[in-house]
């Protein structure tokens, strides 16, 4: 069943969005659980699906495909995610509290993650601009193209190509010096 069907099947029969969850939370899943931690990633991609669910009246298959519509709902709940985060950790900071502990399965993954990611990387991808890390990651975790990640984003595939080309020469960039330097 083509996206183009499955949009149409879902309108007029709610129940065929268990296809689209089926077909594609993994993905979804994996994209936020590479941008996120795990607990976070959990709900992340389930929101990600309710909120399709409400909006599937407004999917357009001549705008592109289900899966870079999803991955462009996950990639604003990530940075919404992130908005409450940083807005949470200055009240704590203002206040003096202390962040509550992670669960024991997260800290475990996280420190799994650290020890095989290299550090220069997320440093790197740290520093990049919003833009050009939704569009690096989106290619890289989401395994995304061009066109799906513009779909996703709203933006121009050239824009995607000249994000991705500049996201890159910084990366290549901040690597290159961290190996220099270290």
């Amino acid at each position: 069943m083509t996206d183009a069907d499955l949009a149409a099947a879902i309108r007029s029969d709610p129940r065929q969005f268990a296809v689209v969850y089926e077909r594609h939370f993994r993905d979804i899943y994996r994209y936020v659980a590479g941008r996120l931690d795990t607990q976070a990633a959990d709900d992340i991609a389930a929101e990600t699906f309710l909120v399709a669910f409400r909006q599937r009246h407004r999917f357009d298959p001549d705008r592109g495909g289900l899966r870079p519509w999803l991955f462009g709902i996950a990639t604003n709940l990530v940075a919404q995610h992130r908005r409450q985060e940083a807005r949470h950790y200055k009240t704590l900071a203002r206040t003096g509290a202390e962040p509550a502990a992670s669960s024991h399965e997260s800290r475990v993954v996280t420190v799994v993650s650290a020890q095989m990611a290299q550090p220069q990387l997320a440093k790197a991808l740290a520093m990049l601009p919003r833009g050009e890390r939704d569009v690096i990651l989106l290619v890289a975790l989401g395994q995304l193209s061009h066109d799906e990640v513009a779909q996703a984003l709203g933006i121009s595939p050239g824009t995607v190509g000249s994000r991705l080309s500049r996201a890159r020469k910084k990366l290549r960039g901040v690597i290159d010096q961290e190996k220099i330097n270290g």
